[in-house]
């Protein structure tokens, strides 16, 4: 039937007429057993994603918050920080190096401080100032927050093989191997490097 409208022909055409039988395209509905392999597939993605990310966490990187003020002004009081687990495989930590550790009077808590003495090291505390190894002139620490308030005083410590003599950059207000029963961190107990803080935003950026 044909239909006019603004002189023009318009016919409404039945399209099965047009296609032979053979030109029918047909969709097959998807097989339960595809479905079924999909899922599957989805599953085992997302669980070796997960097997991924928890073996970084575990094996390679370090996150912490940092609860204290004892590495002020390097580390803050609530920065989050990132280590590296795998810093220390080959070659022990550096003198001047973050290291998150266990701490030896109580390995279930973990510490963050800066290597100062290195095996084998003499260090020696003279009116808030360290010397290592009789040398003339102190270590230099630009770091440190502030003079030493409780640095009066002359300590001397003799670092162990395979051992660490480390501070807090806060040093009027660190808990740190000064003081503690078991004075010295041994190298098993390094968990890894403090190198990048990424919270708060304004200050991220590399540990020194």
């Amino acid at each position: 039937m044909n239909y006019k409208k603004e002189d023009q022909f318009w016919e409404i055409i039945d399209l099965n007429d047009l296609l032979e039988e053979e030109d029918i395209i047909e969709i097959p509905e998807p097989k339960k057993e595809n479905q079924v392999k999909e899922i599957l597939a989805w599953v085992l993605t997302v669980a070796a994603a997960l097997l991924v990310a928890l073996g970084i966490r575990n094996y390679v990187v370090i996150n912490a918050a940092i609860p204290t003020g004892s590495m002020e002004t390097v580390i803050m009081p609530n920065d989050k920080i990132f280590g590296n687990r795998l810093a220390y495989l080959r070659e022990g930590p550096e003198r001047g190096d973050i290291v998150f550790f266990y701490y030896p009077d109580d390995e279930t808590q973990k510490y963050v401080k800066r290597v100062i003495g290195l095996p084998g090291d003499k260090v020696v505390i003279d009116e808030g100032k360290i010397y290592i190894n009789d040398a003339t002139e102190p270590l230099d620490e630009p770091y440190l927050k502030e003079a030493w308030i409780k640095g009066d005083g002359y300590y001397e410590f003799y670092v162990p093989e395979d051992s660490y003599f480390v501070l807090g950059d806060n040093r009027n207000n660190s808990w740190d191997s000064r003081y503690w029963k078991n004075t010295y961190v041994h190298r098993d107990k390094i968990i890894g490097e403090a190198v990048y803080r990424y919270y708060p935003f304004d200050r991220m950026g590399k540990l020194e």
